[in-house]
């Protein structure tokens, strides 16, 4: 049995929740997402408990990929509910004299110690505001703005040697110790 997939989700009241299938919708004042959950799996609705429920039938109970499937289906709506009232956010560091960080329409401009700059695409629904060394993505969508976030650190993760790189705010950079000389 799924522990987190037995608990219901609690929908706000600044929320509206419609199902059309195997989709469901999810408005708030942030946003609205959409996701599709796996056919095998019911999401039920309780416009009177304010509650979404998610279960599986009891024949895919000894399967363990529907079991999973359950689970994961619950957290998926639970971050969409989360989403769309507070948000998400994300906040990357640019560790490195002279790199920076400009925002150029859509698209963010990197100056990490490469000859050229490096430029990420934004994808719809992500907001990134720069402050100097500082980049903070937001967004209703989990999925994409942490995907985002590890987009922009993958063009020049922090190295252990003289603490270069983009990290992540919260990122801890163990350092290392160099190459001794002499004798």
């Amino acid at each position: 049995m799924s522990r987190i997939g037995k608990q219901p989700v609690a929908v706000p009241a600044a929320v509206k929740v419609s199902l059309n299938g195997n989709t469901i919708s999810v408005e708030g004042p942030k946003g609205k997402l959409e996701f599709e959950h796996h056919p095998r799996v019911s999401v039920v609705w309780d416009e009177s408990e304010k509650a979404i429920t998610v279960s599986i039938s009891e024949a895919d109970l000894g399967i363990k990929q529907y079991r999973a499937l359950w689970g994961t289906t619950r957290s998926i709506i639970n971050n969409m509910v989360i989403g769309v009232v507070s948000g998400y956010e994300k906040k990357l560091e640019v560790m490195g004299v002279g790199w920076t960080a400009v925002l150029a329409g859509q698209a963010l401009k990197l100056n990490v110690g490469f000859a050229n700059t490096v430029e990420v695409d934004i994808p719809a629904g992500v907001n990134v505001a720069v402050e100097k060394q500082l980049i903070t993505v937001t967004g209703a969508d989990k999925q994409a703005v942490g995907q985002f976030a590890a987009k922009v650190r993958a063009k020049r993760p922090p190295e252990p040697y003289n603490g270069k790189g983009i990290k992540y705010g919260d990122e801890v950079v163990v350092r290392k110790q160099g190459k001794q000389f002499g004798s």
